[in-house]
């Protein structure tokens, strides 16, 4: 384990970032200067955030405070899991090999297909017309 204080990193899903800063506590969580539980209220959302706290066992060990912002909730959670993985990294590099398993330091690259012009959508085409 490393003697710095802090640790830093950012993840990205979609259009959603999230900036997150892990230092030694017991366990509180801060997103966006709100609990975890209050800005994220769907539990899948809350259990992805969690999940690379629970396979690194240092869920009680942390206290992160996150700055999200851009995208959906489900964006903002996958984002903050992706940083939090990255700054666990950072922390302890003998978690890597379990997070990676996990496929907790893959960033997603799937984002939504822009509008072409002359067409109603991404792929859609204006109905053809031979006559």
């Amino acid at each position: 384990m490393t003697t710095q204080s802090e640790w830093r990193a950012t993840g990205r899903r979609k259009t959603a970032v999230a900036s997150v800063r892990l230092h030694p506590g017991t366990g509180t969580f801060l997103v966006n200067q709100r609990s975890l539980d209050d800005y994220f209220p769907e539990i899948t959302q809350r259990l992805a955030v969690y999940k690379p706290l629970e396979i690194s066992e240092a869920l009680k060990k942390f206290d992160f405070e996150a700055r999200v912002r851009g995208g959906g909730l489900c964006g903002q959670a996958e984002a903050l899991s992706l940083a939090l993985s990255r700054a666990l990294v950072r922390w302890q590099p003998e978690v890597r090999p379990k997070l990676k398993g996990a496929s907790l330091l893959t960033r997603d690259p799937r984002m939504k297909e822009r509008k072409k012009s002359g067409q109603p959508g991404a792929r859609k085409r204006f109905q053809f017309s031979k006559r």
